[in-house]
Order: structure tokens, then C-alpha cells, then sequence
């Protein structure tokens, strides 16, 4: 249990520092807080290898989207957590 516990904490204290350098501009076109997921029409995303588009992303816990609106442009870091494409990182 202990490795397990040491190896979650490193994963998350890692995962800013994987998402640096993998910031994309968008611009959010949907916002839905009962889900709490976005979409976004949105430029590269070289870590995901995914061209420019708009498509539907869930949001991290640890991003805050309350103060969002529709029209806003943002630069975000999204990753693949448990198989869904995420924002883990945002900011205006």
C-alpha cells in the first residue's frame, strides 16, 4: 500500500510538469457545468497528436471553469486521464 500511496503522490505532483509545454489557444464555444466539461475550438495539441479542432473535453477537478463564459480564449494543457480527454491545466 505504501508504494501505491508514494506512486500516486508522484504521479500528481508530476503532472503539471508534463502538461508545461504542452499549452494549445482555444476558444471556449459550450460550457457545461452540470458535467463539468467544455468544448473548445482549439489549435494543436502536439502531446495528444491531435490536429486544430472543436471537440468536447472533460475538466480536472483542479480546474476551476466557474468564471467562463462562451467567447472567452484561453491556453490549456489537455492529457488523457482514465481515457478521457482532459484539461489539466488553464488559464485566461
Amino acid at each position: 500500500m505504501k508504494h501505491f500511496v508514494f506512486a500516486a503522490a508522484l504521479a500528481l505532483a508530476a503532472a503539471p510538469a508534463l502538461a508545461d509545454g504542452h499549452f494549445a489557444d482555444g476558444t471556449i464555444t459550450k460550457i457545461d457545468r452540470q458535467w463539468n466539461k467544455l468544448t473548445i475550438d482549439h489549435g494543436p495539441l502536439a502531446n495528444l497528436d491531435m490536429p486544430a479542432m472543436k471537440m468536447v473535453f472533460e475538466v480536472s477537478d483542479s480546474v476551476a471553469i466557474d468564471d467562463l463564459a462562451e467567447g472567452d480564449r484561453i491556453s490549456f494543457a489537455a492529457d488523457r486521464v482514465n481515457g478521457k480527454l482532459t484539461v489539466v491545466e488553464m488559464a485566461k
